[in-house]
């Protein structure tokens, strides 16, 4: 995981994968930061409902050497300036709008997780494959058809199969030679991680998009990518669950794939062009 990521996105990141006691801490300073960093630990313990020592092991769990380290860098963080949300009033339009002015909050943190080599290697992988499946479950569904089709379209042929049991099958049958991209919030969709692990016996590289640096998929995976979750405490994130942050990487990833196949890339961008300059026409002919 990165070390440029800000405290509150990194607890976010390990959540899911923490003992009860140092996920009671974390959920405390997800949900009040503003508040934790002028606790001690002992307070900061107390609040939690756990041993000081629980908040220290959470601590270190996070990444840092002690409570004092955190305390240092949660202030840095709250005092960075973030954008706050503004609250546009009732009604459907004002709704919309906080909304999207929450999405946008979280925008500027969904890469910090992200280390540049990482990211290199899985975009290297993706442009050298034979085959090229992407998977996805659930939510991450829709992610996974943009991302196949975007890359498709680029120039780089890609595979998307919508069942579950397909899936498998389809993996199971990718060689050493091959990549499966796995695209799952979560990281723990059992459907997905069947899928991953067929794939990973028969040799193919996996390449994981997810939203939590500790997962059953990040563990199966070659290559993680993480996007920051865009929710601001784990309860908001499973009230206001987003893909915003996976669509657009998934429109940055595929430009950046196919600035390394300029040859192919641009006859099939011709070609793409053609043909939706036909439908196009055909469309307007219709009305």
């Amino acid at each position: 995981m990165s070390g440029n990521a800000p405290p509150t996105v990194r607890i976010q990141a390990l959540r899911n994968s923490m003992q009860p006691t140092e996920r009671r801490v974390a959920d405390a300073i997800l949900d009040a930061p503003d508040e934790v960093v002028e606790l001690t630990a002992q307070q900061l313990a107390d609040r939690a409902g756990v041993a000081r020592s629980s908040v220290v092991r959470a601590c270190q769990t996070f990444g840092f050497r002690g409570y004092p380290q955190l305390r240092v860098a949660l202030a840095a963080e709250l005092g960075s300036g973030a954008p706050a949300v503004t609250d546009h009033g009732g009604g459907v339009l004002g709704r919309l709008r906080t909304a999207i002015d929450r999405a946008a909050a979280a925008l500027p943190a969904s890469t910090s997780l992200l280390d540049a080599e990482g990211l290199e290697r899985a975009r290297d992988a993706v442009v050298g494959a034979g085959r090229l499946l992407v998977v996805a479950n659930g939510l991450s569904s829709p992610i996974a058809s943009d991302l196949a089709m975007r890359l498709t379209a680029a120039g780089r042929p890609a595979e998307v199969i919508a069942d579950a049991i397909a899936q498998q099958i389809s993996a199971r049958q990718l060689g050493a030679r091959d990549v499966c991209v796995v695209v799952s919030g979560s990281g723990a969709n059992e459907a997905s991680l069947r899928a991953a692990s067929a794939a990973a016996r028969g040799g193919a590289a996996v390449i994981a998009i997810t939203s939590f640096a500790a997962s059953p998929l990040v563990d199966l995976a070659t290559h993680a990518l993480v996007i920051a979750p865009a929710g601001t405490s784990f309860r908001d994130e499973l009230e206001h669950t987003s893909r915003a942050a996976h669509a657009l990487f998934v429109e940055a990833f595929v430009d950046e794939v196919a600035s390394r196949m300029p040859d192919a890339g641009g006859a099939v961008r011709a070609q793409v062009l053609e043909i939706l300059s036909d439908n196009l026409g055909e469309a307007a002919l219709d009305r």
